[in-house]
């Protein structure tokens, strides 16, 4: 496990460092790890965990639904946030805003969609955190730092 969080570190520094550095790197991350126990977290969710996520999400649409949101609409909100908790793969309350900063550029390279189709989904993941926070579920909308994404000029 050492030796291969050493080799992630080393291929991630590499662009950054010459040969002799990534050599010298190396020996420090063994000498250091040596004293350390290091386990790969699993970032599975339980079949609780997934299940309480799957619980919020459904209790959000229920909220919109009674909101008077259109069906088309509840059906784009199921399937957008579905997808984001999908990737992100962690507990609702565990979601940071670095991870949905990860999220958003790394759906819009695999789906090739447009700066507003990107700027419309992190506005749905906007008002589904903001509910989770005003429902009580999290203490902070991690959305809440990402910005309008600009579609033009």
């Amino acid at each position: 496990m050492k030796n291969e969080l050493v080799r992630l570190i080393e291929s991630n520094m590499e662009p950054y460092l010459n040969e002799i550095q990534i050599v010298q790197l190396n020996e420090s991350l063994k000498s250091i790890l040596n004293k350390f126990e290091v386990f790969k977290k699993d970032n599975n969710l339980s079949v609780d965990e997934s299940k309480e996520n799957h619980e919020l999400l459904m209790s959000f649409l229920s909220a919109k639904q009674i909101e008077g949101c259109s069906e088309k609409t509840i059906n784009y909100y199921r399937n957008t946030i579905f997808k984001m908790l999908e990737s992100v793969n962690l507990k609702i309350e565990s979601i940071k805003t670095e991870d949905l900063r990860k999220y958003l550029p790394d759906y819009k390279n695999q789906s090739n969609a447009s700066k507003s189709t990107i700027d419309n989904i992190r506005r749905v993941l906007s008002s589904f955190f903001s509910w989770l926070e005003d429902e009580g579920h999290i203490s902070k909308n991690p959305v809440r730092r990402i910005h309008k994404i600009k579609t033009k000029g």
